[in-house]
């Protein structure tokens, strides 16, 4: 896949953007702020901080892939439009620079993760030190996955929307101490999920890089991924499908972990040659319209019970 930001001066230029739309935002006629994020489980964590005060949109629909999605037009008038941009950061918006440089004007930019420090791949760390990697450069954007750090996208969406509406600074205070208190639930009953799987059971086999924060927080080992990178649109060689099936079968990991949006060719090639099934129900990068993943919450609710019961 051709990445946007595969460049240090496409870097340096989304930068300059970025730092362009980080004074406070200008108002929509009316003085309603028009709130806008990137991705539909950036727009219900953001807009459980908002409350009834103000709407937040997401920019991509339901079921979008962020890593492979093809901007429209109209995308560059919603840009246009809005006073606060909600980013995830950590380049994993990557379609979002010639939309911005398209949409002009201003707007309050957040980004997420700021404050967080991402993971890397460690076989791409020497390449990328020596400038000849730009693959994975800004790390694995994946954070949301562990709703601890979900916990700090909370953080600093309610600064950002307090600096674009003083006024409104003490609600969205408010809102953002309850939606913490539900993360931190959520997390209780991922740990309580997690119990249910035996220890030697928490083997995590899936498609992409996504999964490692998740892994991290509650004790899985993550045994291979077929495709070695923190995109869903990359591609594996022959040498690492051979060597995801002797992951595999060394393991004795018993299922392959896949988003629902993406391609189950190569899992189920692996699966085929193993003898493990395919769980393909995961929903990573996007909510759903209704059951089973209509908020942020109920996508974790719903992966970790996947997870889990693929692998009893």
């Amino acid at each position: 896949m051709k990445k946007i930001f595969n460049t240090i001066i496409a870097t340096l230029t989304l930068s300059a953007l970025l730092l362009a739309g980080c004074g406070s935002a200008p108002q929509s006629e009316g003085g309603t702020l028009n709130i806008l994020a990137s991705t539909t489980f950036l727009a219900d964590i953001a807009q459980n901080v908002a409350g009834d005060r103000v709407q937040v949109e997401s920019l991509l629909p339901v079921g979008a892939d962020p890593h492979a999605y093809q901007a429209a037009p109209s995308d560059v008038s919603k840009i246009a439009e809005s006073d606060v941009l909600i980013l995830n950061g950590v380049e994993y918006e990557h379609f979002i620079e010639p939309l911005l440089e398209n949409a002009g004007g201003e707007r309050l930019i957040i980004e997420a993760t700021t404050g967080l420090t991402p993971h890397q791949m460690e076989e791409h760390a020497a390449e990328a030190e020596s400038g000849t990697d730009h693959e994975h450069e800004a790390g694995d954007p994946h954070m949301w996955l562990d709703p601890n750090l979900v916990i700090t996208y909370v953080e600093n969406i309610r600064d950002g929307l307090s600096k674009a509406d003083p006024d409104g600074a003490e609600t969205y205070a408010a809102n953002a101490e309850a939606y913490i208190a539900q993360l931190k639930a959520l997390d209780s009953f991922i740990m309580e999920q997690v119990q249910s799987i035996p220890a030697e059971r928490r083997l995590l086999v899936t498609n992409h890089e996504a999964l490692g924060y998740f892994a991290e927080r509650y004790g899985f080992e993550i045994v291979d991924t077929i495709l070695p990178s923190f995109s869903s649109e990359a591609s594996a060689s022959a040498q690492e499908i051979a060597a995801a099936v002797d992951a595999v079968k060394n393991s004795g990991a018993p299922a392959i972990f896949l988003g629902e949006v993406e391609n189950a060719d190569l899992a189920n090639q692996i699966a085929s040659e193993t003898g493990v099934k395919v769980v393909n129900t995961l929903y990573l990068e996007s909510l759903t319209d209704g059951a089973p993943a209509p908020t942020y919450i109920d996508m974790m609710k719903h992966n970790v019970t996947e997870i889990a019961n693929g692998l009893k």
